[in-house]
């Protein structure tokens, strides 16, 4: 009867403990309830228009569509004036029938086709660096994302073990209480406080991970480190609808550094192309005017050219340099596309094995460790096991339920991750 008497007092306890149970409802601040959750579109929207990183490439690429053209424009006239006869400046001797001042123009103009490849080679060169900056995007997007998933794993991982603190202090005074009036045993006791201590260490861990999460969230957006940030919405699974064989097409196609190598092969073919033409030479063109004493005025024209005699030494040599730089651009986006399909493997491999897991979780192992923990407290009750066994139990329901979020978290964090290989959203 003495300890059926206790059970009565222990048994408010049960019952809050059955609500702490995996996916039950949790214990909330005042601040977590008023709070609006953080909205992850925005997030990443606000980190993609303020990240410093994203704004230098976009800046980089501007640039780089400046080059086209100045490089496709004529070079620059040449304007000279001189005389002849007087040291004087544009001084002439009037009875001296050979001296003269005037003015003379030059203009270069390179062999057809040198400017407008000369273009071409700009162009290629920006529409590569178009690709980094996309590839920038969609880096940060990621990081953003996967930040997020740790930050809302940390959050919940520590309402949890929050929720879930109050009820084993009080389990705590009820084994204290039964030891004092001897129908408990010291172990119990101890055990409590264990248990205690593992959740207190488990809390500043998470609150670490918080807190690391958070700087991070902050430093993406070029806001404050310390910036206050608000409660994430509940993590929700995202299903993951492509075949390994469909990633890895997408990828083929949506890849970043494959787009980008593919632009420097064609940055580069130009570029033998223009080496091939500096066999060719350029051309001159000039005008000449002379005002004479005592003589009529004199206009005279000038044609030049540069004669390529040279051409072994340089000109041989810079389709070389050019092919060879070409080829290695060819080998580059091979070797982009291997290690592609490494980090798609990766990646899927990595979001397969956390959605198993955080489903097993969900579908069979908590299920299966809170029948448990009911039944041991169901024989607890009557006298049959210890108190010993109820704690392990409970501590073992509280365990799967972190690791269920940590798979999830984990799984979400894979996808975003593959987001930027594949060039398609995965996560919701």
């Amino acid at each position: 009867m003495k300890q059926r008497s206790w059970w009565k007092a222990l048994t408010p306890v049960v019952g809050l403990l059955l609500l702490a149970l995996p996916f039950g409802a949790l214990a909330q601040t005042p601040a977590e309830e008023t709070a609006a959750p953080l909205d992850l579109n925005a997030l990443v929207a606000e980190a993609l228009e303020q990240n410093p990183g994203v704004q230098a490439v976009a800046r980089r690429v501007a640039a780089l569509r400046r080059r086209a053209p100045q490089v496709q424009s004529l070079p620059d006239p040449t304007v000279s004036v001189g005389w002849m006869g007087d040291i004087k400046p544009f001084g002439v001797m009037r009875d001296d029938p050979s001296s003269y001042r005037g003015i003379t123009a030059m203009q270069e103009i390179p062999y057809p086709a040198k400017l407008r490849l000369r273009g071409q080679l700009a162009d290629r060169e920006a529409e590569a660096a178009e690709w980094d900056y996309e590839a920038a995007r969609r880096q940060v997007a990621a990081e953003v994302k996967t930040a997020y998933y740790e930050y809302a794993f940390a959050q919940t991982a520590a309402d949890i073990t929050r929720s879930n603190q109050d009820l084993l202090e009080r389990l705590a005074r009820i084994a204290e209480t039964r030891y004092r009036v001897g129908k408990g045993l010291q172990q119990d006791v101890l055990k409590s406080h264990v248990e205690l201590s593992r959740l207190r260490q488990r809390l500043a861990l998470y609150d670490q991970q918080s807190r690391t999460a958070q700087v991070r969230l902050n430093t993406l957006r070029a806001r404050d480190p310390e910036a206050p940030l608000g409660p994430p919405a509940p993590l929700a699974p995202a299903e993951l609808s492509y075949r390994l064989e469909t990633l890895y097409q997408l990828a083929r196609e949506n890849d970043t550094g494959l787009r980008r190598e593919e632009k420097l092969i064609a940055r580069q073919q130009v570029a033998v192309n223009l080496a091939r033409k500096e066999y060719y030479p350029d051309f001159g063109v000039g005008y000449m005017y002379q005002n004479r004493p005592l003589l009529p005025e004199m206009h005279g024209f000038t044609f030049s050219l540069n004669i390529p005699i040279f051409y072994k030494a340089r000109k041989q040599a810079g389709i070389e340099e050019a092919t060879e730089e070409l080829r290695a651009t060819e080998r580059m986006r091979e070797d982009r596309e291997t290690t592609v399909a490494f980090k798609v493997k990766e990646q899927f491999l990595a979001a397969r094995a956390s959605q198993e897991l955080y489903r097993l979780y969900s579908q069979a192992i908590v299920p299966q460790s809170s029948l448990a923990l009911e039944s041991a407290l169901s024989a607890y009750e009557v006298g049959s096991v210890d108190f010993l066994t109820v704690m392990e139990s409970y501590s073992t329901v509280l365990d799967f339920e972190v690791d269920y979020y940590r798979e999830l978290a984990n799984y979400l964090a894979a996808l975003a991750r593959l987001e930027p290989l594949v060039g398609v959203e995965l996560t919701q």
